[in-house]
């Protein structure tokens, strides 16, 4: 017997949002299902190279108020990148709260507009400590 990794799914209120948050991660777009009858969307999204690996968004067009308001149950998604300092810089940049820095140079976390914790790697070793990085204290949870 074998087994296969297909996605992860969250479901989302404000899907515009989300994608744009995915975007800024660098995941693009790579499948998209509308169910006319069903009155969803599934949205897949994986980084280059990564598109086996996908995060499916579900969006219920009607609204979803069975959403928790934090989505702590779920866990949360990993990505691995080449400069996890650049990286949180380019969120920062456009508006992104790093709710656990990099401190270490390995490791942080951030969360999507529907509350997703996202875990951001650095790959291979981690990166010195840096300013303002390693000064930097969490804001709110991850």
């Amino acid at each position: 017997m074998s087994l296969k990794y297909l996605h992860t799914m969250v479901r989302v209120k404000d899907l515009e949002k989300t994608m744009a948050f995915f975007n800024l991660l660098g995941l693009k777009e790579t499948k998209r299902r509308d169910d006319e009858g069903g009155r969803f969307s599934l949205i897949f999204m994986a980084a280059e190279g990564d598109e086996d690996c996908p995060v499916e968004l579900t969006y219920n067009w009607d609204g979803d108020d069975a959403l928790p308001s934090d989505s702590r149950h779920f866990g949360h998604l990993a990505y691995e990148t080449d400069d996890i300092y650049a990286l949180c810089q380019h969120l920062m940049d456009n508006g992104i709260t790093i709710n656990r820095p990099p401190r270490d140079g390995n490791m942080a976390f951030v969360r999507s507009p529907d509350n997703i914790s996202v875990e951001l790697l650095q790959k291979g070793d981690a990166l010195a400590p840096a300013e303002p990085w390693a000064s930097m204290q969490n804001t709110g949870h991850w």
